[in-house]
């Protein structure tokens, strides 16, 4: 009998292999191929991608297309049709996905024959581009699921694809859309979903959206609309999420927002809108999030809020709420996220917060809190506490460290004192931030049993000692910032291999730089300024591959600077002024690629964490004072300060290719020679400071090409002749920035060249500038001027106090917790 079933199995097949409407159509297979084949043609163009294409290999001639991988069908009179398409991560993604994207949308166009498809997914296909091809998905009107998010898309979103009227689900989040919302989107009747979160569409939200009847999700996250909210959304009944979050929506949130009673997650954060917290909000019982984060709203934060039983997730901070949290209250919720930062909390942490027993993120930063750190917040189990920017003070308790769950504990810019409970490596903490306080005493030896800790930031505390605890080289710390305490001794390398940041300046570390700075060989930022260290700048630091950043300033560091450093492909800040160095710029610093060509890629740090990490500044010299430059915008900005030290010869000419740079201070040496013509090359340099050398000869021409220059020194040299002129050197007409030189004249300085001179009455003028060993200087000042002279010389002053009021800063600003 077996024989018989098998036999019984073989006809069957034989059968089903015969009768074409049990496969799928050929016109059908042929189309999937030749969307196949397009595919590889477009990837082998670039020998960087992969050309491997997971499931598709299945994909052959030979085979019915209803059994190959990615691909449905289903029996439709009077065949098999596909029906599904699964290419949902397919295209691989280059290693640098910011280049510019190499698989044009066109590939999609033989797909667009398969009229029978209901569902495609062409998602998280990092390097598919181009615009969405509209006459395409005007042609698959059977089309219910249609998801693109997470491409590269851009130009506007086609009207054909608001005429697909079966369309239920339409997601192209993440793309870079623009343009503006067709009010023809209310056209999509049975649309239960609809997302277009984080593109760059722009204009008001369309009234027509109001026509989705069935809509039960809606995220409009994360675009550039203007405007108010259209109280024709008012009319989505049914509407179930409600995600206009930041945009750049305007006005008051509609006082009858209530009438979607149904909204189970309101979110408008992160936008303009002002105005109250409406009171018909009270009326949405099934409300378990509200955000509302980082608007203008004024007014009292109402008490009803707590009433909300089902309400889990509550963030108001950000706006200029009030809330005087004396007043009691008792929750009806319990909720499980509280934000309510900077809204004017004083007195106290909230000791009604002991009841809400599920609660595990707690943000009451930037505000007025004064007392201690309660022991029963410590004994609550909250996962993330965020403290910093009150008034706090006292020490910490121990019991705080025995929790199970901290994860997060931000308790920066505050008054916390004493030392840290020698019980904080039982903590299983992710991010530590102490920041600014008054801590003090050594940092405890158990604090390296934090075996998850990624971010330790103690900087700006009292403490102090010889030695700071080694970490297990395996452990995940990646961030550590130790700056501006008292520790001293030999430097500290006992970190973890995957070191990315390493500020240990402003202490009082001693000692030569240690060789084994080398295994840190994902270290990007390493910041040592201001400490006692001496001997050279050895070679081995070229061995650092992923270093952005070098701050040696402010030690004791001597002999030459050495050609080695050019091996650093990454590195955009070198700054090793105020040290004894001598000898020659080494020309191969002429040969550093990221201060050629800026970097196409963001660091791991400023996009590692989903909420701002405020991590200290880097100090810099900048436009004649040191200031802060945020480490986010560290990626924008490429440095060279050499100033300070004893560096001799002239300036390498190899200098000028570094184009990329945005300020190069060589003053305060011993240079000699004259300015290299290559100067002008830097195309992007903002600040320029050659003062108090010894260059002589002409100021070149070519810094007229400096279009982007707004701080330049050249004073305190032996240079003469005509200062060059254009718009943006014409600007720059401080004295202070020419002084003490030799016959310099130009208009920057109001003195005019000797063939501006009338050739007869002004002969004694004509000698005086010729025969001034040093008439632009501030000793020729002391002694005076004539009249005319003086005269001129406080008109500059005017004019460049008031060019000088309107000169750009620096975008150093840290983002707030």
């Amino acid at each position: 009998m077996a024989w018989l079933a098998f036999l019984a199995a073989i006809v069957s097949i034989l059968c089903l292999s015969n009768n074409p409407s049990l496969s799928c159509p050929t016109d059908q297979k042929q189309a999937l191929l030749k969307f196949k084949q397009s595919l590889l043609t477009e990837l082998s163009l670039n020998p960087s991608s992969d050309a491997s294409l997971p499931g598709l290999e299945t994909w052959s001639l030979s085979s019915d297309c209803c059994t190959w991988a990615r691909v449905t069908c289903q029996y439709s009179e009077p065949a098999k049709q596909v029906t599904e398409l699964d290419l949902y991560s397919l295209i691989p993604s280059l290693v640098n996905v910011t280049r510019k994207s190499v698989v044009s949308s066109t590939v999609l166009n033989p797909l667009f024959s398969i009229s029978s498809l209901r569902v495609v997914d062409i998602s998280f296909n990092l390097i598919l581009g181009g615009e969405i091809p509209g006459h395409g998905f005007a042609n698959l009107t059977m089309l219910e699921h249609l998801d693109m998010r997470t491409n590269r898309f851009n130009g506007p979103i086609p009207q054909e694809l608001f005429k697909s009227r079966n369309l239920k689900y339409l997601d192209v989040s993440s793309n870079s859309v623009s343009g503006s919302l067709s009010s023809d989107v209310g056209n999509l009747r049975n649309l239960q979903f609809l997302n277009f979160e984080d593109n760059f569409l722009t204009g008001n939200i369309p009234h027509q959206i109001a026509n989705i009847t069935e809509v039960q999700s809606l995220s409009l996250r994360q675009n550039h609309f203007l405007g108010m909210i259209p109280s024709s959304l008012l009319n989505l009944i049914k509407l179930q999420v409600l995600d206009l979050s930041n945009n750049s929506l305007s006005g008051e949130i509609p006082s009858d927002i209530g009438r979607l009673s149904n909204l189970s997650i309101l979110s408008l954060g992160r936008n303009f809108l002002t105005g109250e917290i409406p009171q018909s909000i009270r009326m949405m019982g099934n409300l378990t999030t509200l955000q509302l984060d980082d608007n203008l709203l004024s007014g009292g934060i109402p008490m009803w809020l707590f009433d909300l039983e089902k309400l889990q997730i509550l963030d108001l901070g950000g706006n200029k709420l009030v809330w005087d949290n004396t007043e009691k209250i008792f929750p009806k919720c319990q909720l499980s996220q509280l934000t309510l930062r900077s809204c004017s909390l004083k007195g106290e942490i909230p000791f009604w917060l002991l009841n809400q027993t599920g609660l595990n993120f707690l943000d009451l930063s930037e505000n007025e809190l004064e007392g201690g750190f309660p022991l029963w917040l410590a004994e609550m189990e909250v996962g993330t506490i965020i403290l910093s920017d009150n008034r706090l003070s006292g020490s910490l308790p121990p019991r705080l460290f025995q929790s199970q769950s901290l994860s997060i504990l931000a308790l920066s810019r505050n008054n916390f004192s004493g030392n840290l409970p020698k019980n904080i490596g039982e903590a299983d903490l992710m991010i530590l931030m102490l920041s600014d306080n008054s801590f003090s005493g050594p940092i405890p030896d158990s604090l390296p049993q934090i075996y998850r800790l990624l971010l330790l930031d103690l900087s700006k505390n009292n403490f102090s000692g010889e030695k700071v605890p080694n970490f297990d080289p395996k452990s995940f710390l990646a961030f550590i910032d130790l700056s501006s305490n008292k520790l001293s001794g030999e430097i500290p390398t006992g970190f973890s291999l995957g070191t990315v940041i390493l500020s240990l300046d402003q202490n009082q570390f001693s000692g030569s730089l240690p060789k084994n700075l080398t295994k840190f060989t994902q270290l990007k930022h390493l910041d040592l300024h201001d400490n006692n260290i001496s001997g050279e700048i050895p070679p081995f630091l070229s061995q650092l591959p992923s270093l952005q950043v070098l701050s040696l300033r402010n030690n004791s560091l001597t002999g030459s600077i050495p050609n080695s450093l050019s091996n650093l492909t990454r590195l955009q800040i070198l700054d090793v002024s105020n040290n004894k160095l001598n000898g020659d710029i080494p020309s191969s610093l002429g040969n550093l690629p990221s201060m050629i060509n800026p970097p196409d890629t963001l660091s791991l740090s400023s996009e590692l964490f989903n909420f701002p990490i405020q991590f200290q500044d880097l100090i810099v010299n900048w436009k004649r004072s040191k200031r802060g430059l945020s480490r986010y915008n560290v990626d924008f900005y490429s440095l060279l300060d050499l100033s300070s030290n004893r560096l001799s010869a002239e300036i390498p000419s190899s200098l000028g290719e570094l184009k990329s740079l945005k300020l190069l201070n060589l003053s305060h040496n011993c240079l000699n020679g004259s300015i290299p013509m290559s100067i002008g090359d830097l195309q992007s340099v903002e600040t320029l400071d050659l003062s108090h050398n010894s260059l002589s000869g002409e100021i070149p021409a070519s810094l007229a090409k400096l279009s982007e220059l707004n701080t330049l020194d050249l004073s305190n040299n032996r240079l003469w002749g005509r200062i060059p002129h254009s718009p943006q050197l014409d600007r720059l007409n401080d004295p202070e920035f020419y002084a003490n030189n030799s016959k310099l004249c130009g208009v920057q300085i109001q003195v005019k060249c000797p063939e501006e001179l009338a050739p007869t009455g002004e002969a004694g003028d004509q000698e005086s500038l010729e025969g001034s060993e040093g008439l632009f200087s501030w000793e020729a000042v002391e002694v005076g001027f004539p009249i005319g002279f003086v005269v001129r010389f406080v008109q500059g002053k005017r004019q460049s106090k008031e060019l000088n009021d309107d000169e750009p800063e620096l975008l150093g600003v840290l983002l707030p917790w």
